[in-house]
């Protein structure tokens, strides 16, 4: 079978799941793919133009339910969380992405598409959409990639200057121990996506409010 970029990129991407980036090299690439490694230099010029392809690809085939009807919270909600199966689908690509490709994300993207129609939508003026959308990306780009590499768990774990562990709610001191054991692991990975999407929207929330407010105080 001849060689072509786009099966260059699936055998890429299968290498990449299973190994890591670091140990994608263009020999291995070639032997997964039964051909001469020069060859493959006909299709892509170096490794950093593999990554880049496996990326467009990846992006490419983000999918996301169509809620017109539903309200823009409930649309960004959806959007989000499918974004993120999608890089715990492939978290070696996507945690390498977030940090090594500032243009991983590309206008005709899906993700930004959709993105950026439901920004539109909630209400925010078509001068802020880019911008606005730009920074729900960063903070969720940011937790899915501390997820990614552990950084969120840790975090997570760390007590505040002064927290006792003896200590609960109500103040009597007693604690369970199964809920000791919780607390010394962290929240769920899933609980900490839903605390961070359930803040972005109250902002955005009280950022439509308050632009409200504001032209109507202007009448």
């Amino acid at each position: 079978m001849p060689l072509t970029e786009a099966g260059i990129y699936a055998a890429a991407l299968r290498l990449i799941d299973a190994d890591g980036v670091e140990a994608l090299t263009m020999r291995k690439l070639a032997t997964a793919l039964d051909a001469n490694p020069m060859s493959l230099y006909h299709h892509v010029p170096n490794k950093e133009a593999v990554l880049r392809g496996v990326t467009r690809m990846v992006g490419a085939r983000f999918r996301t339910v169509t809620l017109e009807d539903a309200p823009w919270q409930e649309r960004i909600r959806l959007l989000a969380t499918d974004f993120r199966t999608l890089a715990h689908r492939h978290p070696e690509l996507m945690a390498y992405s977030f940090s090594h490709q500032r243009d991983f994300i590309q206008p005709d993207d899906p993700f930004w598409t959709a993105l950026t129609a439901i920004v539109a939508a909630a209400g925010f003026a078509r001068s802020e959409v880019s911008e606005i959308a730009a920074l729900m990306v960063a903070v969720v780009i940011g937790v899915l990639a501390a997820e990614l590499n552990g950084s969120l768990h840790q975090w997570s774990t760390l007590k505040p200057p002064g927290f006792d562990d003896r200590e609960d709610g109500d103040g009597d001191g007693d604690v369970d121990p199964d809920s000791a054991d919780l607390a010394s692991e962290g929240p769920d990975r899933d609980h900490m996506f839903r605390l961070v999407m359930d803040t972005l929207i109250t902002g955005l929330e009280s950022r439509l409010t308050r632009d409200r407010d504001g032209r109507d105080a202007g009448l």
